[in-house]
């Protein structure tokens, strides 16, 4: 059977900080070691959103936590 096109079956599940300091990364964006850690310490799930949807278009790790 033939997975649908959408169907993503690569590595494991990353977790809401991964997917934000990735996402920062991959802009080119410097995550500096206390802002890594506010992002991984964060355990409330609408900020994680928040901040999920605002990685993609911030211009500075500073942008994403305004």
């Amino acid at each position: 059977m033939m997975a649908a096109a959408h169907e993503y079956r690569g590595g494991p599940a990353r977790t809401p900080a991964e997917l934000i300091l990735g996402f920062l990364e991959a802009r080119g964006i410097p995550v500096p070691e206390e802002a890594r850690a506010r992002v991984h310490a964060c355990t409330d799930q609408s900020l994680l959103d928040r901040w999920t949807v605002r990685a993609v278009t911030v211009g500075s790790v500073d942008e994403l936590f305004e």
